[in-house]
């Protein structure tokens, strides 16, 4: 690839901009993976809170193996944009899910960045071009939407918006699947990409059930859990669906089954957030968690997924590179 991006094996240090939840988890990745990270948030705690999501992640990092000289010491925080980003060869940006703060931010970022250097944008739904509109040179700027959380989930959906370099957005693809992402380079923007929009459609059509009287937060989740969450880590939805379908493989499934597509199984309209639903949903969350704090959630929530991804590589996945 011809451009005068830096070379994936020269980059030793990245800037985290934000270190919230994301940003913080995308810190402690990178330094798994033996990076230097310089980061900068406004937030007054942020070197405090940065060191417990580090803490927090290195256990998990630890038991997915560890990149030689891997050191989760290795951050500095800045209380200054421009020094975070100076000598860095990748910035990811993870600023809080506000459009008017991300394109004031993106353009800053732009404005202080080597040129060139690629900026990655942790958005959870936003496009590039919107967000873009006011940086003077908007040509590196991609989205490298994460799935949380981004020390541990491999996805990242990168896409560019229309003023973004092509070359760059390669560039990002490649260097996230150096440091061992699973990408889905997307061909176009669309608002959400493409997991949220089917983790949005599975959560409006939970909140509608709730709403309804229809199921309990428990049951939504266990429905999942020992259900179809259990073909899910090895084959998607439209596989499954193919293996529904028996020898005749998704043909079948779609003469059998399409008629059903009219059938009034799902609402994707998202229902109204009234203080009682918001009410039981909290409580329905609350009761399952059965006094188990966040903390205690995350751990198992992270042994689990440990779990799953190890027995899958141990499988394999015929084919799922192609899928990239």
């Amino acid at each position: 690839m011809e451009s005068n991006y830096p070379e994936f094996t020269d980059i030793t240090t990245v800037a985290c901009v934000g270190v919230g939840t994301i940003g913080g988890g995308w810190a402690a990745y990178f330094l798994s993976r033996g990076l230097a990270v310089r980061a900068w948030d406004p937030s007054p705690d942020a070197e405090a809170k940065l060191r417990r999501l580090i803490d927090a992640a290195w256990p998990a990092l630890s038991a997915l193996g560890l990149a030689e000289n891997a050191s989760k010491d290795n951050f500095t925080v800045h209380a200054d944009l421009a020094e975070a980003l100076a000598g860095v060869g990748f910035i990811q940006e993870s600023a809080p899910e506000d459009l008017a703060l991300k394109r004031d931010l993106l353009a800053r970022i732009a404005a202080a960045a080597p040129g060139n250097v690629v900026v990655g944008s942790s958005t959870s739904g936003y496009g590039m071009t919107e967000m873009a509109v006011d940086a003077a040179d908007p040509s590196r700027l991609v989205v490298g939407h994460p799935f949380n959380p981004p020390y541990l989930i491999p996805l990242v959906e990168v896409v560019g918006g229309r003023a973004t370099d092509a070359k760059a957005t390669e560039w990002a693809s490649g260097w996230y699947e150096f440091i061992g992402k699973s990408v889905i380079t997307m061909d176009r923007e669309v608002p959400g990409f493409i997991a949220n929009r089917l983790q949005e459609a599975l959560w409006r059509e939970a909140l509608h059930m709730v709403d309804n009287g229809e199921a309990t937060v428990e049951q939504i989740d266990l429905a999942i859990t020992d259900g179809p969450g259990l073909r899910w880590p090895l084959q998607g939805p439209m596989l499954t669906f193919h293996l529904a379908g028996g020898e005749g493989g998704m043909a079948h499934m779609l003469d059998h089954f399409g008629p059903s597509l009219k059938s009034p199984w799902t609402r994707l309209e998202a229902p109204e957030l009234t203080d009682k639903l918001r009410k039981d949903v909290i409580d329905g969350c609350d009761d399952e968690a059965d006094g188990r704090t966040i903390a205690e959630l995350v751990a198992a929530r992270d042994a689990a997924i440990i779990a799953v991804r190890q027995a899958i590589e141990g499988i394999g996945q015929p084919g799922r590179e192609r899928n990239k």
